[in-house]
């Protein structure tokens, strides 16, 4: 692959939580004019089928924990460099905010390793979205003042010190890419305290027609939602905000297995066609 004489440049972009509508108008302009577009797993086609420009190259670099066809992040950070070498106009694309649980440091790198020039433009992370279609606010008075987003996911390691710290706070806790390992999470809050007070939301699919929400006390975790798979992407919301869903939820709840998002194996024999 030879350079070209001029450099293009990359823009990192966040595409909303799921609902199509929920991207911001800076993202759609960055659509519409780039030439090549790397685009995540938790993006909705309906954005790519309404915004990206016809003459787009549209190169699929979805993950999935485990599954086959998830591409490396090495790859992207590969594809980034090449494109751009070539003076294409480049969109990174990511489901929800491009700074909250993203890869994002490591293509940082590598374009700054090339000199390459780059925007961020942010966007409606996970938890915000399926916070206000489930109607839990994640900060309301008497209920919490703060939220932390944390993840669970396989290579995570808290200490044991910070699980009591999370079982006492007051902030509502926020939990992304951790529903496989969910029972985990409810053993070491429950083993540590918290209180009877706080119960956990799972919003499956948060946004979409497709979302899900189940909600449990933690105590009560097994008996509720013990052995259950939960569709993928699946958001946990932990704290006493979580019993204001059943007064102000507004949005359907859909119980479909189906999936909005294809699967990261899907997705890969778009490339190949």
């Amino acid at each position: 692959m030879q350079p070209a004489q001029q450099k293009g440049k990359v823009i990192i972009a966040g595409a909303g939580p799921g609902d199509p509508e929920l991207i911001t108008v800076k993202t759609v302009k960055a659509l519409r004019q780039a030439e090549v577009i790397l685009v995540d797993r938790l993006v909705s086609e309906e954005i790519l089928k309404e915004y990206a420009s016809p003459q787009a190259e549209i190169v699929y670099v979805g993950k999935q924990c485990r599954r086959p066809g998830t591409t490396p992040q090495a790859t992207i950070n590969e594809l980034l460099v090449e494109y751009a070498l070539l003076g294409k106009q480049v969109l990174r694309l990511k489901g929800g905010d491009v700074s909250i649980f993203s890869n994002v440091l490591d293509e940082l790198q590598a374009l700054v390793a090339h000199e390459i020039p780059y925007e961020i433009i942010p966007g409606i992370t996970a938890a915000l979205g399926a916070a206000a279609y489930a109607g839990i606010p994640l900060t309301a008075r008497q209920h919490s003042t703060a939220v932390r987003f944390l993840t669970f996911y396989t290579y995570s390691k808290l200490t044991e010190e910070y699980w009591h710290e999370l079982a006492q706070t007051e902030d509502t806790l926020v939990f992304y890419m951790s529903s496989e390992r969910l029972n985990e999470v409810v053993e070491k809050l429950t083993r540590h305290g918290i209180s009877e007070e706080k119960q956990l939301a799972v919003v499956e699919q948060a946004t979409t027609p497709l979302q899900h929400v189940q909600v449990s006390s933690l105590y009560d975790y097994e008996q509720n939602l013990g052995g259950k798979t939960f569709v993928s992407p699946s958001l946990v919301i932990i704290g006493k905000v979580v019993a204001l869903h059943e007064q102000f939820q507004w949005f359907t709840n859909n119980p479909s297995r189906e999936h909005y998002f294809k699967p990261v194996s899907e997705q890969a024999s778009l490339v190949l066609q």
